[in-house]
């Protein structure tokens, strides 16, 4: 007869994982902040075109987008030219343990500072959760697992939601390994400036 898991291993676990992601989290923002302007100007329009191709093969009529912060891909050139076929929202975080709420948002529209300094719109009209998300990445897998900032927020939200197509936006420098947990799930695919990885 085996005995069960010993509750403090599990935790020690935990904690030897928590730590070195949050050291890998903390190299690959490094890494991002590295990138010069020009590369960053070059990145974010091949992403964008990489992301406009993928788009023609999934005719999503809704996606949730993000405002970039920390230095990750900005994708305004390509949320113009989405907002003329395809509706818009930016997510709001409600509350800390709480799944991410989207509103809806077009380029233009009015902004203000929400939780953590993140730019949501001044006007708040919920909608429903969109059909598809591009989700800015820290770093990635070969497998397409993501990591993130670790606050949990885009976790929740699938979980709240598993139907909804997931698209990781990142630039290609930060694909690195990490050890996932047995209730992390990939993305459908993540997009970089040199391909799409499905």
């Amino acid at each position: 007869m085996s005995l069960p898991p010993d509750p403090d291993t599990l935790r020690d676990d935990r904690q030897t994982r928590d730590i070195s992601k949050k050291t890998l989290r903390k190299s690959l923002l490094e890494i991002r902040k590295t990138l010069t302007e020009t590369e960053h100007l070059d990145f974010d329009r091949a992403i964008g075109r990489q992301i406009l191709h993928y788009l023609e093969n999934h005719p999503f009529r809704t996606v949730g987008v993000y405002l970039p912060i920390r230095n990750e891909p900005d994708l305004s050139e390509l949320y113009t030219e989405l907002s003329r076929k395809i509706s818009l929202s930016l997510p709001i975080t409600p509350a800390r343990d709480k799944p991410l709420q989207f509103v809806r948002w077009q380029p233009g529209d009015a902004l203000v500072k929400g939780a953590y300094n993140v730019l949501i719109p001044e006007k708040q009209e919920p909608v429903p959760m969109p059909e598809a998300l591009l989700i800015p990445c820290v770093g990635f897998t070969a497998n397409r697992f993501r990591l993130g900032y670790g606050g949990g927020f885009f976790d929740r939200t699938l979980a709240a939601h598993p139907d909804t197509h997931t698209i990781g936006v990142a630039y290609s420098c930060l694909q690195t390994e990490f050890e996932t947990e047995e209730n992390d799930i990939p993305l459908h695919c993540i997009i970089t400036e040199t391909g799409i990885m499905l």
